[in-house]
């Protein structure tokens, strides 16, 4: 098979790195990809929202699968023109993509159906939105309507901090994306990311971990698209997994259907596990980053059927196998991110850093300049590695981070940290 891998970051280098292991693959492309996906596949310079150039591509290498890793394109609709040009992909359609593309849409079909969820209102009117966080309290949560990078929710604990959250999601900071927001709830407890494949009708779970969100150790700062994670998370027991299954997972993916909406692809469930059981936080239609990069590491089987079956519609027929093992990814960020990050910075050591063959340093923001690697985004490296539990995957990890020299960058010191004590 001939496969094409559609992003640039972290997760799709980690897709791009487990398809090429499969036996079924003669050749992975990657649109465009990055200086480290270049190590495992060809990459073509496409821009991942050009989906004129991605057909043409598709026909012109005789592709026989694309694989769509960020949610942009999905929400934008890349499946639904590949698969009328006959050529088959794996993702959800932009009908199903809309439970990542719009927060107010996965609410209401929450509330609709019964999953639990946090209690919300949808607001288009800063006056109206304030008021009714002037009648709930703090601490409440601001979410922006649409895709916003992962940096569109505010975690407020003041009613005045969710006054300006408000402020500048009406205000334009998220564009179209802030045009309606969604105030929720504030639910407490242990937070975690739970994925299933789907379908359209069946849903095969894959496995939990948990993403440290916030820029600094201790969880403190802004809020990231992810600056570490690993697997599998403790707190999701497989009582828990049951539960997500049943309560959350299944009955969306029966609702998706019914809607006419048939989701297909990766269901990525962000989970609060409170006293009350697990609750969903909101979903993305796609693999995680940074936690795709453990999980592809753990898994056992290979990838490529299982990404055919839910496309095909035929993952009843699939099982999967893990190792039994834990991974971590420490996600290596330029200085100034998430606002400001620097770009065109070098970093050195990475074949020093990368010399255990066990451990993988998957790219998410590098460009080559000749020789030089140099940093192109704001998340640039995940250093990822495994072990026989947490505390030895996290000491692999960042025995790893400690060999790559770049003056440019940072890494949280505590990922996994609070799952190895706990």
């Amino acid at each position: 098979m001939r496969i094409l891998v559609v992003g640039s970051g972290g997760r799709e280098h980690a897709l791009c790195w487990a398809i090429a292991a499969s036996p079924l693959v003669e050749h992975v492309y990657c649109a465009p990809g990055n200086a480290g996906i270049a190590e495992d596949a060809e990459c073509v310079p496409i821009g991942v929202m050009d989906t004129g150039g991605l057909i043409a591509f598709c026909k012109q290498a005789a592709i026989d699968l694309v694989v769509v890793g960020p949610e942009a394109p999905l929400v934008a609709g890349l499946v639904d023109a590949l698969e009328a040009e006959g050529i088959a992909a794996f993702g959800p359609n932009a009908a199903a993509a809309a439970l990542e593309g719009s927060k107010g849409f996965m609410k209401d079909l929450c509330a609709r159906e019964g999953i639990p969820t946090a209690a919300y209102r949808r607001f288009t009117d800063a006056g109206a939105a304030k008021a009714y966080i002037a009648a709930q309290g703090a601490p409440i949560v601001v979410k922006a309507d649409g895709l916003a990078a992962g940096k569109g929710v505010v975690v407020a604990t003041t009613v005045a901090e969710a006054n300006e959250a408000v402020d500048a999601a009406f205000g334009g900071r998220f564009g179209a994306a802030g045009a309606e927001i969604v105030v929720e709830e504030f639910l407490d407890g242990e937070e975690a990311s739970f994925f299933a494949l789907c379908d359209g009708e069946h849903a095969l779970p894959l496995a939990a971990a948990q993403d440290h969100k916030r820029v600094g150790d201790g969880d403190t700062g802004p809020n990231t698209g992810g600056m570490g994670a690993y697997s599998p998370c403790a707190a999701v027991t497989p009582a828990i997994e049951a539960q997500v299954m049943e309560r959350i997972i299944l009955p969306t993916v029966r609702a998706m259907a019914r809607d006419g909406r048939p989701f297909k692809g990766v269901l990525y469930a962000g989970l609060m596990l409170t006293g009350e059981g697990p609750k969903l936080i909101e979903y993305n239609v796609r693999f995680g980053d940074p936690e795709c990069q453990p999980l592809m590491m753990r898994l056992q089987s290979d990838l490529v059927p299982a990404l055919l079956a839910a496309r095909d519609g035929v993952l009843n027929r699939v099982d999967l196998r893990w190792y039994d093992q834990t991974a971590i990814c420490v996600v290596m960020a330029a200085n100034g991110y998430p606002d400001n990050p620097q770009r065109d910075t070098e970093i050195r050591g990475l074949d020093r850093a990368g010399a255990d063959p066990d451990l993988k340093i998957f790219h998410a923001g590098t460009k080559r300049d000749g020789a030089r690697i140099l940093a192109a985004g704001g998340r640039v490296l995940g250093v990822t590695a495994p072990g026989a539990d947490l505390a030895a995957a996290r000491e692999r990890a960042y025995r790893a981070v400690d060999l790559i020299d770049w003056p440019g960058g940072f890494c949280r010191r505590d990922i996994g940290k609070r799952g190895e004590i706990g």
